[in-house]
């Protein structure tokens, strides 16, 4: 069978685009001044109307699914085209030019926990579950986090019980991104107390709206509320649900965090909307005419592209992501601190005092909700750890 070509590929796919949506403004997603909402964050936090944003990205995936474009690189039992990952990459770079739902809801499911399911689950939970978490039917979180073990996570103290068929979780997890509106979440627990501690953990796939979930949301610095912290109490699990071996949940979780890095990493250059933006700002200020802040422009325009490279280079082999890919996390929290740098020079007391012009407060939200990101995902000195240890094979830390 003769493969679809990348010209034809990407015919098709704007003509599914053109046909769904418009293109932003002048096809570039550069914004206009004064026009459409002024909001830069981190972090999508709507106090209002997600469930409506929710359901336009749930159509939106469904129309995708229709088209053959919902796993552009999958494999084809679960809905897939099987089609280079190139062709994927590039589809993303499109979708970039159409006004489309936030897909922030289903960036787990999606980037970081189809991929670990494919790896690790059984038949039957990649036949239930892949494509419906590709097509948004359903859509999951993550329950890793304890208050007791961030960073070290494999000091996690919930727990799992065998319990007839299944098994029985207690135990509190905290900072799960969506977790309020998610169907499930992928669940890590101690199984084995007599283990060592990375050893005697299993992973689960949890029914989110089962007895015994209770789901508090956090309220942040930005005043959203999109992580949450969850209380389990008895909740029965089936045995059909576990994902991976008994004890050997370490496996599954290591995975899900490399894909998360590599999902992270695909951001990792700031986008061309952030910057045209940061630009309209020191124009609209007058900080263009400050040497400092042009320099510090240029500079954050380079670092860009050359985030953009780097990541493209790490991926570029399509195969399972590696710690390397610590380092475009920390370039990205760097280019976002970076560009909070220079809207805060731009706009002087006018980021903290807000006098309702447009494009100017709403930057406080990126540096309000950046520590957050700092943290997610793996911290700062976590991230500089692993490259240090597992890439450039440097002594580790004194434990």
């Amino acid at each position: 069978m003769n493969r679809l070509s990348e010209e034809e590929f990407h015919r098709e796919a704007a003509e599914f685009l053109d046909s769904y949506t418009t293109r932003r403004s002048g096809g570039t997603g550069r914004p206009v001044w004064g026009q459409g909402d002024d909001r830069v964050s981190v972090v999508a936090e709507r106090a209002e109307g997600e469930q409506e944003e929710i359901a336009r990205l749930k159509d939106y995936r469904a129309a995708l699914d229709r088209a053959g474009l919902a796993w552009i690189n999958g494999p084809a039992a679960y809905g897939g085209r099987e089609l280079p990952t190139p062709y994927a990459t590039a589809f993303r770079e499109l979708e970039s030019q159409y006004d489309l739902p936030d897909d922030g809801y289903t960036r787990f499911s999606v980037s970081t926990f189809c991929p670990a399911l494919l790896t690790h689950g059984s038949d039957f939970l990649k036949t239930t579950y892949l494509r419906r978490l590709r097509t948004a039917g359903l859509l999951a979180c993550q329950l890793f986090s304890e208050p007791g073990a961030g960073s070290d996570l494999a000091g996690l103290t919930t727990r799992a019980e065998r319990r007839g068929d299944g098994w029985v979780l207690n135990g509190q997890k905290v900072w799960s991104s969506g977790a309020h509106y998610s169907d499930l979440g992928l669940c890590i627990a101690r199984t084995n107390r007599d283990a060592p501690k990375h050893a005697g953990l299993s992973t689960f796939l949890v029914d989110m709206r089962a007895p015994g979930v209770e789901i508090r949301p956090i309220r942040q610095l930005t005043g959203g509320a999109s992580f949450d912290e969850v209380f389990l109490t008895d909740v029965y699990v089936p045995d059909d649900h576990r994902l991976g071996e008994v004890d050997q949940g370490w496996r599954v979780v290591v995975d899900v965090l490399l894909n998360e890095r590599g999902a992270i990493g695909l951001e990792s250059g700031l986008d061309e909307e952030l910057l045209a933006r940061l630009v309209d700002l020191a124009r609209h200020t007058g900080a263009a005419g400050d040497a400092r802040i042009r320099d510090a422009l240029a500079d954050l325009h380079i670092r860009s592209w050359a985030a953009r490279e780097t990541t493209a280079r790490m991926l570029g082999g399509g195969g399972v992501p590696g710690p390397e890919l610590a380092v475009t996390k920390l370039i990205l929290t760097d280019l976002l601190r970076r560009a909070g740098d220079i809207a805060a020079d731009a706009l002087g007391a006018a980021l903290v005092a807000d006098t309702g012009e447009w494009g100017t407060y709403a930057w406080s939200e990126l540096i309000l909700g950046l520590p957050g990101l700092r943290v997610g995902g793996g911290t700062d000195e976590i991230m500089r750890n692993a490259v240090g240890e597992r890439v450039l094979g440097l002594p580790k830390d004194a434990r």
